[in-house]
């Protein structure tokens, strides 16, 4: 008999469900992140805002001044990439914590250390290895066009949770990181679409989100976090 999967409005449901009482500690897991999106809103917004001004100005059009060092674009570009990529990682141990969350119903842990679990020696160099092989493939697939990159990132997305799994299961075991990928494309056959509609259905909420300068993802980005977790354990329990 075939497994009928939930649907996302079934999947936030429970994600709501899940933090009934518990808020608290949902955004305490979720908020280094949250707090870096803040950040990055004011930032934007106040670069925009003093961009415009310098525009206005008839002097710094004419001079050519608007045009910033090619060493500092360099140097704040690697210092942007190295910043994302541990946020990313700190995001990857929310997923994890959130995920065990999920299956044990028991939200009496330490947030803090929840958010941080990535960085334990159980985890992190899989975890480091397993995103950056999924990013890489995703890049691959991109250079020949979005469309397939954009696809293939779906395919390769629920990888870090499949090395999670593997990992808690064989603590001792040899984990192929390689096979983490393959059996992510495997496990997202069918189901690309489903996570992709999942993803939209958030959309009218970070729009909202937005227009708060980010303080609304205190509350979306741990209501993200247990919907996407939520959907990897239909698919896998």
């Amino acid at each position: 008999m075939d497994k009928t999967y939930k649907s996302s409005a079934e999947l936030k449901r429970e994600a709501k469900a899940l933090y009934a009482g518990h808020w608290g500690q949902a955004i305490k897991l979720n908020i280094v992140p949250t707090l870096f999106s803040i950040l990055a809103f004011i930032l934007i917004g106040g670069l925009f805002m003093a961009l415009t001004a310098l525009f206005m100005t008839s002097d710094f059009v004419s001079s050519g001044s608007g045009s910033f060092p090619s060493n500092m674009s360099s140097g704040n570009s690697l210092t942007g990439n190295i910043g994302g990529f541990i946020v990313g990682l700190i995001t990857l141990g929310i997923s994890f914590t959130t995920l065990d969350w999920i299956r044990s119903k028991d939200a009496d842990f330490n947030a803090f250390s929840g958010a941080f679990s990535v960085f334990s020696k159980r985890y992190f160099v899989g975890a480091v290895i397993t995103e950056l092989l999924a990013g890489f493939f995703t890049v691959l697939w991109t250079l020949l066009f979005i469309i397939p990159g954009l696809i293939k990132s779906f395919s390769y997305s629920q990888a870090p949770f499949i090395f999670k799994d593997l990992t808690d299961a064989h603590p001792e075991a040899d984990i192929n990181y390689l096979d983490c990928i393959t059996k992510s494309r495997e496990l997202m056959d069918g189901h690309k679409f489903r996570f992709f509609i999942l993803k939209l259905s958030f959309l009218g909420w970070d729009i909202l989100a937005g227009f708060t300068l980010g303080i609304g993802y205190i509350w979306l980005n741990p209501y993200k976090q247990a919907a996407y977790m939520g959907f990897y354990a239909d698919l896998v329990d």
